[in-house]
């Protein structure tokens, strides 16, 4: 897994609330399990519609390329599907904001090098409005903190385990490897 530092990128807006893990990515494609590919599969339903592309927000420029996600509230709720995390790093998305996420999806966000970003309020709503006017969003983990142009800086909490792990580019048996290389040679 790539390790995540910093990350400088056009932000997305997806305001809308309580999108699941079927709309990021559509149960028929669940029998594919290589992770390459699966970006084109991103949102499939609302990015193509009769084998065209829609005009949905990560179709139009510069959203396109974009490397953060500002979603709203309850993003990847559902079933537990860890394609719909796999999906989005594909896609190029390292790093989703928004106010609450799935529990299962926040989880599955930090074993595959997807930082996930509780923010609420105005800090939201300042991060929200970077993302509609197509401006570039910098997320510092080490210091756990954004930065949206002309504005103050905003802090984010992450767990320190999952933080050191995401830093050192470690999935979990990549973290039981480093932690426990002894024991693990031992047994």
């Amino acid at each position: 897994m790539q390790p995540f530092t910093t990350l400088d990128a056009i932000a997305a807006p997806l305001p809308e609330a309580d999108i699941d893990t079927d709309v990021i990515f559509p149960a028929r494609f669940l029998l594919l399990l290589d992770k390459q590919g699966l970006g084109k599969h991103l949102f499939h339903e609302r990015r193509h519609r009769d084998g065209r592309l829609t005009d949905f927000v990560l179709n139009r420029p510069p959203y396109n390329r974009a490397g953060i996600l500002v979603a709203g509230a309850n993003f990847g709720s559902g079933s537990s599907r860890e394609h719909a995390v796999w999906a989005l790093a594909d896609f190029g998305i390292r790093c989703v904001i928004a106010p609450s996420f799935g529990e299962i999806f926040y989880s599955n966000c930090f074993k595959n090098g997807v930082l996930p970003i509780l923010l609420s309020g105005d800090n939201y709503d300042r991060a929200m409005a970077a993302a509609m006017a197509s401006e570039r969003i910098a997320v510092d983990l080490q210091s756990q903190r954004l930065s949206l142009r002309g504005q103050e800086g905003i802090g984010f909490d992450v767990d320190p385990y999952r933080r050191g792990a995401l830093l050192a580019g470690l999935d979990e048996i990549g973290t039981i490897l480093a932690e426990d290389a002894q024991d693990v040679a031992a047994f």
